[in-house]
């Protein structure tokens, strides 16, 4: 008796789906849409986890070659002005699969952005050193090379996260990450004015110049941007010198996170 109380109703749901409605076509359209939802979820989780790379960046003499091989071998060695990229697999925990490979690139004026734009797309993070001791002397060409990375439209599509690490706290005259942070927002601000005002982009051509950066008509700050922006100061040398361990445990805990 039931299967035939039954019948009526799926008689009209074939009717419905042979014709269909607006309800069945509403179904579909929603089921359409949560399958191209995550086919675009796993394109995007796939590229993130096809970028494995942390790029050290920064100026020459930062301390990028000895933090490299101290977050490495934990050990001090003395290191040259670098002339070619390094990279090596880092394990950033005590699990196996939280690994990612960091790559320091040279500081050196004339050959900082052919590396960049060679290892850019693969960048998961990137960590930029500043020396912490001549950041007053050098606060003009930090923000200028950092400028130019956080106009790249690579990074601004890709956002990977950013930790500035003000490197050799260990030395009295260092400044702090929070003075080191101000410094460069007013930097970064002023160069945004006067590169906006640039009729020209940097390969020449008049296309109105690189990305904008930040919000336009507010000073800029860090959080304007689309990727998450971190401060830590850390020591490559560590305070007790060379035979001592680095002090750089922010940074190995932001490199843990974002493995």
């Amino acid at each position: 008796g039931m299967a035939g109380g039954l019948e009526p109703h799926l008689e009209a749901l074939r009717q419905e789906l042979r014709a269909p409605g607006p309800a069945v076509l509403s179904v579909l359209l929603a089921l359409l849409a949560v399958a191209i939802t995550f086919l675009i979820w796993r394109v995007v989780q796939g590229r993130r986890s096809s970028r494995k790379a942390v790029l050290l960046l920064g100026l020459c003499d930062a301390g990028k070659t000895l933090l490299f091989a101290r977050l490495l071998t934990g050990k001090y060695r003395d290191t040259q002005t670098s002339i070619t990229d390094s990279s090596a697999v880092y394990r950033a925990s005590n699990d196996k699969s939280t690994n990612v490979t960091l790559i320091d690139l040279p500081g050196h004026e004339s050959l900082r952005h052919q590396f960049l734009e060679r290892f850019k797309a693969a960048a998961r993070a990137i960590v930029f050193v500043v020396d912490s001791v001549a950041f007053q002397r050098e606060v003009k060409d930090v923000a200028e090379f950092l400028y130019q990375v956080l106009v790249d439209s690579t990074v601004l599509k890709n956002a990977p996260a950013l930790l500035i690490a003000c490197n050799k706290q260990d030395v009295t005259m260092a400044k702090s990450a929070k003075l080191i942070q101000q410094q460069l927002e007013k930097e970064l601000n002023t160069l945004r004015v006067t590169r906006s005002a640039a009729p020209t982009s940097l390969d020449g051509s008049a296309t109105g110049g690189p990305a904008q950066l930040g919000r336009k008509g507010k000073d800029f700050d860090f959080s304007q941007l689309p990727m998450k922006v971190e401060f830590v100061e850390c020591s490559a040398r560590g305070s007790k010198g060379e035979e001592g361990d680095a002090d750089f445990e922010g940074l190995e805990k932001w490199l843990a996170k974002v493995a």
